[in-house]
């Protein structure tokens, strides 16, 4: 038994401790927002927070998150409070697929808190090695800027 605290929620799941993290979020709490892309920390799809810095939750073991704040794109926003990102990306009119949308603004809610006014190239830094294969790429760089700015 490992208590997870998801979303400001304790969660009591019966997994192995050596349980992806991602598995523990998708399969037995039911938090689908978490992807699962290539299973090697590669691409990006299953970023959570982690204490307030992203991780790839698809090789982060269960027993590493216990005792930590894990916070998915779920706990980021809500419907009617969402972060500036989700708001962005709207506007933006980013999404296509979908899919990658997880990792991409896990990745750079991260980033901002940190980094209040980035440049161009700070952000496409804080952004290397995601993935997209609908090829949003520029779409997301303007979500972001447009956050970093309704942000700062």
């Amino acid at each position: 038994m490992v208590t997870l605290r998801i979303n400001g929620k304790a969660h009591i799941v019966n997994v192995p401790p050596d349980m992806p993290l991602l598995w523990a979020l998708r399969d037995v709490i039911g938090l689908t927002g978490t992807k699962f892309g290539c299973g090697m920390a590669l691409c990006g799809a299953c970023t959570v927070h982690l204490d307030g810095q992203p991780i790839r939750s698809c090789v982060t073991p269960v027993s590493d998150a216990a005792g930590h704040k894990v916070v998915t794109l779920a706990g980021l926003g809500t419907p009617d409070k969402p972060h500036p990102l989700q708001t962005a990306y709207v506007e933006e009119q980013v999404p296509q697929c979908g899919y990658c949308i997880n990792g991409w603004i896990m990745t750079a809610a991260a980033f901002l808190a940190e980094k209040k006014k980035p440049s161009e190239a700070e952000i496409k830094q804080a952004l290397e090695g995601l993935k997209c294969r609908c090829g949003t790429h520029v779409s997301i760089l303007k979500a972001v800027k447009r956050a970093a700015t309704m942000m700062g």
